[in-house]
């Protein structure tokens, strides 16, 4: 996985998770809290979740086959959407019925000390993992909004642990004002209700987390400002003297797929358009690195063709 696939922010995520998982479950074995068993298996959820992003962008890195002469760039977008299954399952669906099981069954908090400590350790150490997926996606973000940077990346792993650890934070002060009112109040139900927000706050992200991998997967072209980056590097003014049509795709995060019609003279040699075909590929790569897979088809321009 490159740089921008966001490595250190998936490991300083997982690294966080696991240490959580484990304070929050003990805290739950010592109080008897439900905000907090459903917290520790959303930390649970989540270390696994890095750990399929971790995989996905290893598999991705193998030499393309016979059979996948594209390579296997998309591994990352598969990963990603497994992730999202996963944080609607294991995170949300059991956060739902943990939740419903303690209002319909509510019990006073025990050891009060446990979950209030824990919680504030976790929103401290989530706090830091969501400063790094911050750090590392500034640099790769430029002048776009929060929200258009996690709809159109290319790279799914920044933006899935941007929205977990988002999510974490959120859940960890939802946790902490359900215990809390369960303390002051002495109803167990506000545990059980704190746990409810928790579940359909996991669920809300899976869903978008799914919706934009989903369309990773279906395949997306490139950026607009890519995409007149090689319109003009196509063009040399000379033999290929306009792009009749392009499509892009990308095969992955870092590989893009090009296949151009472009438009020549009548009176050019076959080595003419072959030498200018050669030198507009030199230029794409140039202007887009990730431009790796080019095809471009030489012809007459006829604008009633051109449609």
């Amino acid at each position: 996985m490159s740089a921008s696939g966001g490595t250190k922010a998936i490991v300083a995520a997982l690294a966080a998770n696991l240490a959580i998982a484990v304070a929050k479950f003990v805290a739950f074995l010592f109080s008897g809290s439900s905000s907090m068993l459903a917290e520790s298996v959303h930390s649970l959820a989540d270390s696994g979740n890095q750990g399929l992003l971790l995989l996905g962008g290893k598999k991705a890195q193998r030499e393309a086959t016979p059979q996948h002469p594209f390579g296997y760039g998309r591994e990352r977008y598969i990963y990603a959407f497994l992730v999202s299954i996963v944080l609607f399952t294991v995170g949300g669906m059991f956060a739902i019925y943990e939740g419903i099981e303690k209002i319909n069954h509510p019990h006073p908090i025990e050891a009060w000390y446990w979950p209030v400590g824990v919680l504030v350790f976790a929103i401290i150490a989530e706090s830091f993992s969501f400063r790094t997926a911050i750090k590392e996606s500034n640099e790769i973000r430029g002048k776009q909004t929060w929200t258009q940077f996690v709809r159109t990346a290319k790279a799914p792993e920044l933006p899935v642990v941007l929205l977990e650890d988002l999510g974490a934070l959120v859940g960890l002060v939802l946790a902490l004002g359900g215990v809390g009112l369960a303390l002051l109040t002495g109803n167990g139900v506000w545990d059980g209700i704190g746990t409810l927000c928790i579940g359909v706050l996991l669920i809300l992200i899976a869903i978008v987390l799914a919706a934009e991998t989903k369309s990773l997967l279906l395949g997306e072209a490139a950026g607009t400002e890519e995409i007149e980056k090689i319109k003009t590097a196509l063009v040399d003014g000379d033999v290929v003297t306009r792009v009749i049509h392009m499509r892009t795709l990308h095969l992955g995060p870092e590989e893009l797929l090009v296949a151009a019609k472009i438009a020549v003279e009548g009176h050019d040699t076959a080595t003419q358009v072959a030498d200018a075909i050669n030198a507009a590929e030199a230029r794409i790569r140039e202007a887009v690195p990730i431009a790796r897979v080019i095809y471009l088809e030489p012809d007459i321009y006829r604008p009633e063709a051109a449609k």
